[in-house]
């Protein structure tokens, strides 16, 4: 991810200029560029099609939408790489239906970022965010291992943390190669980080 030097923009001006074009979210009023890879891509559709999966094995109302963002402070609003929604929460969500913005933790199963050149945000500022909201479990998929080593330890290598919430914070269980991944939010989930790495 770039960052494009702009002048800051509030939360409406956001929406309105940059609301549908997946390629920015807002930072303290900062517009960020997302430019995702191939390989981020790859990851990406391989873990929403294994998570689609488990969720149409239960007989939970979620869903993952095709786009959403999550306004996480007054000028702060993300663009996760993959979402789980409980369409139940969706009716209290003053900006769901009209924009698609998400704006209370409580209508997130699960939230997921895969880590690219901007490591530092997904394991450090959007931790913070989410853990702030009080979305219950998030996911930091590090799958070419960039993350600094006091996020991902030494040698460097493919991370995934899941992050789950406890109280106001989170706490952190990571996985490598050949682990099976354990999720409280599913945990019949049956997932290595080895079934979403590009061939």
């Amino acid at each position: 991810m770039v960052y494009t030097p702009s002048k800051l923009l509030i939360f409406d001006e956001f929406i309105t200029q940059y609301g549908d074009n997946p390629h920015y979210e807002l930072a303290d009023g900062e517009l960020i560029s997302m430019e995702p890879t191939g390989s981020h891509q790859t990851v990406g559709g391989k873990l929403t099609t294994k998570i689609s999966l488990a969720i149409g094995r239960t007989s939970y109302p979620w869903f993952i939408p095709l786009s959403c963002l999550i306004r996480s402070a007054i000028d702060t609003t993300r663009r996760p790489d993959i979402i789980v929604l409980d369409e139940t929460m969706l009716d209290a969500e003053p900006l769901w239906e009209q924009l698609t913005v998400i704006s209370y933790g409580s209508s997130v199963k699960l939230i997921i970022e895969i880590v690219s050149t901007n490591w530092e945000t997904d394991y450090a500022r959007k931790n913070e965010e989410y853990a702030l909201m009080g979305i219950n479990e998030y996911w930091i998929v590090d799958f070419k291992g960039l993350g600094g080593t006091a996020f991902i330890g030494k040698p460097k290598q493919p991370t995934f943390t899941v992050c789950q919430l406890i109280g106001d914070e989170y706490k952190q269980t990571q996985f490598r190669l050949g682990d099976l991944i354990i999720s409280p939010t599913f945990p019949e989930l049956q997932l290595r980080i080895d079934d979403i790495l590009p061939r």
